[in-house]
């Protein structure tokens, strides 16, 4: 069984309900389970600013499935729940990123695992943490947590939801 870590993200329409929906596509899906859902976290826009603010979880999947699939799948997601790329870092509906699948390390032509940003974005960092605190990177081998020490700014606690069925059926 393979575990693997994915960021959300959304700062356009209904932002918590676009997750809850991601997160309930994911939980659709056959041979992957959604096991662990972070806090939710609002937090500032990083390269174009000028944007609204984004809500953001970490969730923790467990799947058979191989780390190309889980790519296809998040790209699937995002394109069924509407999401345009106008621009690079630009607002988004919602955003599924692939953080960390086992340890490996993936380098591909669509694919690079861990994600090759993720150590320096507190809207990854904060809430892998909070599911990991003491996962390193699994190329660097330093703790996610050392990466957070410097990456808080902008990134603070929306809603705390205790597991993955709240998560799903919370109204906001």
């Amino acid at each position: 069984m393979n575990i693997a870590y994915l960021s959300l993200g959304s700062n356009i329409g209904d932002r918590f309900n676009m997750l809850q929906d991601a997160v309930r596509m994911l939980r659709d899906e056959a041979g992957v389970e959604v096991t662990r859902v972070s806090s939710v976290y609002e937090t500032d826009p990083v390269g174009y600013t000028e944007q609204a603010t984004f809500l953001n979880v970490v969730v923790e999947i467990k799947t058979v499935l191989p780390v190309e699939k889980i790519l296809s799948i998040c790209m699937e997601t995002e394109q069924v729940l509407g999401r345009i790329r106008e621009f690079h870092w630009g607002p988004r509906c919602i955003d599924l990123d692939i953080l960390l699948y086992n340890d490996e390390n993936v380098v591909s032509e669509n694919l690079t695992v861990p994600h090759p940003r993720m150590a320096e974005r507190g809207f990854v960092l904060i809430p892998l943490i909070e599911l990991v605190p003491n996962r390193v990177h699994p190329v660097t081998g330093v703790p996610f947590s050392d990466y957070a020490k410097e990456r808080k700014e902008g990134v603070h606690v929306w809603k705390t939801i205790d597991g993955v069925e709240e998560f799903v059926r919370f109204e906001s």
